[in-house]
């Protein structure tokens, strides 16, 4: 409904303004939508924007089509309110399984994201990309979007060849329950340790790397065996975090199915291409100083090149091509975007991020230093289930365990992808866990509360009567889901989401606080159980697409 709407009152503006931008938004607390188109027309008119709005407002309160909307004026402003027919409406919608889903759209989308580098475990740096990526993918997949999540495994750069070393030279066996990626990790710590005691290692490092581009088959098979190991741990994880992706790919492959020598040969014939020592790309033009090197001195291809590769087959099997990047990728993501608009292919569209942190400061796989994003889960798990423990002592310990789970996870998406991406963001488990805060586990409770109220009221007709300014208010709020949807979608920014549901959740509580549920009577007690059931299945659904379990207690 509120689309529709939407898209009625921006013709009408259009065909009365003769503007393509209407300037249409939300109105805040003062309308369901409103037009700032005034400002904009007092330019060229050289009237004041009062009077042009007065003007508009009247011209469109005209229109019989506009049917249960009132239009007037405020100062400069052209507002636009929904009436009670629409309101009802709104609510109905609310309670359909499914809310907030868009129609089915043509063309495939493809979306990468986390795709860390599999010499260790995924670390609190690493997971604000898979929340954003899976976020990102559940809204579209909402959306109606036919979509492909992928993670992209560098299994060829010199990381892996330093994993392999370390395999191969150190003796170091996997501890009784650890988990692959972790043993990786330890390997990879391990055989740093050594090379910055003995600098020749580097000469059978750069070796490795020559046998694996040339696809030696005993050395892909070490170099394979390595990642899967890692990769194996890395799922683990990423389930764990309700995050799931569609595909694996292997960056060797694109060496292997003749892709990455494919484009080499296209760069060469580039007016900006260069071979000297290297071969590289001037991107001067595109205004950037830096060389972009596809080939190192030794022949063997770098990261970039076959990034390259792997852009050009994205392109060409997919419509939309989204990635999902740390804010350290924003010159090498720039590059990549500049030299495919110079071969003539698809660039992507890039969401970067800043980085997420912990009190106790930054994070380096390399040296040892960093908080896996198991043990950032396990120690917010046990934290959840001392403050379940609390609440409910009388579930049994089990029961509590599960809860606790739940609510740890979402903890740590919400607190996560609540933030813009390009803002940096602390991870602080105590605001985190929060019940009472606007937090992930502060909504979830909002769920739990509907659930019970609705399972105390029994039976009901469902009725459609709003009177209270919080009944209108929630109602307002639930036309809005599927307009969030596709405004999420458009600007790539999932935090849109988190703070619809944060501010559902608060619009609930207030509600619930000051207009009587149970206690009331007639109609005015179905309408509001109508109401509460609409904010429980709204606030499932928005849960869901930002991969938190809806609890029915907590």
């Amino acid at each position: 409904m509120f689309q529709e709407k939407y898209h009625q009152i921006e013709r009408m503006l259009r065909a009365c303004t003769g503007e393509e931008d209407v300037l249409l938004t939300k109105g805040g607390d003062h309308a369901d939508l409103a037009s700032t188109i005034a400002f904009k027309l007092a330019k060229v008119e050289k009237r004041a924007p009062q009077k042009i709005a007065a003007d508009i407002a009247e011209k469109i309160s005209a229109d019989p089509s506009l049917g249960d909307i009132r239009v007037e004026a405020t100062g400069p402003y052209v507002n636009f309110r929904f009436g009670p027919t629409l309101l009802a409406e709104a609510v109905r919608e609310a309670l359909e399984p499914g809310y907030g889903a868009l129609q089915r759209r043509s063309g495939r989308v493809i979306l990468e994201h986390t795709s860390a580098n599999p010499n260790g475990p995924l670390h609190v740096g690493h997971i604000r990309n898979t929340v954003i990526g899976d976020s990102l993918a559940r809204t579209f997949r909402k959306a109606g979007h036919a979509l492909e999540v992928q993670y992209y495994l560098n299994d060829m750069g010199r990381q892996i060849a330093i994993v392999s070393w370390g395999f191969e030279h150190l003796g170091m066996v996997r501890k009784e329950g650890e988990k692959g990626d972790h043993y990786v990790a330890r390997v990879y710590i391990a055989a740093n340790r050594e090379l910055e005691k003995n600098p020749e290692i580097v000469k059978e490092i750069d070796h490795l790397m020559q046998l694996v581009e040339r696809g030696d088959a005993e050395t892909v098979k070490k170099f394979r065996t390595a990642v899967s190991l890692c990769a194996e741990g890395i799922r683990d994880t990423l389930g764990a975090l309700n995050a799931h992706h569609d595909r694996f790919v292997w960056e060797s492959d694109f060496v292997r199915i003749g892709d990455v020598d494919r484009i080499i040969e296209r760069i060469r014939r580039l007016p900006q291409a260069h071979e000297d020592e290297t071969l590289w790309v001037d991107l001067t033009e595109q205004g950037f100083e830096k060389k972009y090197i596809l080939r190192r001195s030794d022949g063997t291809s770098v990261y970039s090149t076959r990034d390259l590769a792997y852009h050009i087959w994205k392109g060409r099997n997919y419509d939309r091509m989204i990635d999902v990047l740390g804010a350290d990728h924003k010159l090498i993501g720039a590059q990549l975007q500049a030299t495919l608009k110079l071969l003539g292919e698809q660039p992507p569209e890039i969401v970067h991020f800043e980085f997420v942190s912990l009190p106790e400061g930054s994070m380096s796989t390399r040296a040892g230093k960093f908080v896996s994003a198991d043990e950032l889960i396990e120690e917010v798990a046990a934290k959840a289930f001392e403050e379940v423990t609390v609440r409910r002592p009388e579930l049994p310990e089990a029961e509590r365990y599960a809860i606790a789970r739940s609510v740890a996870i979402a903890a740590v998406r919400y607190d996560i992808v609540k933030v813009s991406p390009e803002k940096s963001t602390v991870f602080d488990w105590k605001e985190a866990l929060d019940f009472e805060r606007q937090s992930g586990p502060y909504i979830q409770y909002a769920h739990a509360r509907a659930c019970s109220i609705l399972e105390k009221a029994g039976e009901f007709e469902r009725a459609y009567t709003l009177e209270t300014d919080h009944e209108i208010a929630l109602a307002r709020h639930l036309a809005r889901f599927p307009a969030v949807i596709e405004q999420t979608v458009e600007e790539l920014r999932p935090h849109l989401i988190a703070a619809y549901a944060r501010e559902l959740a608060d619009l609930f509580n207030a509600f619930y606080h000051y207009d009587p549920v149970l206690k009331s009577e007639g109609e005015t007690r179905s309408s509001r159980l109508t109401l509460v059931d609409a904010v429980r299945n709204t606030l499932q659904e928005s849960l869901a697409t930002l991969g938190i379990d809806a609890l029915r207690s907590m």
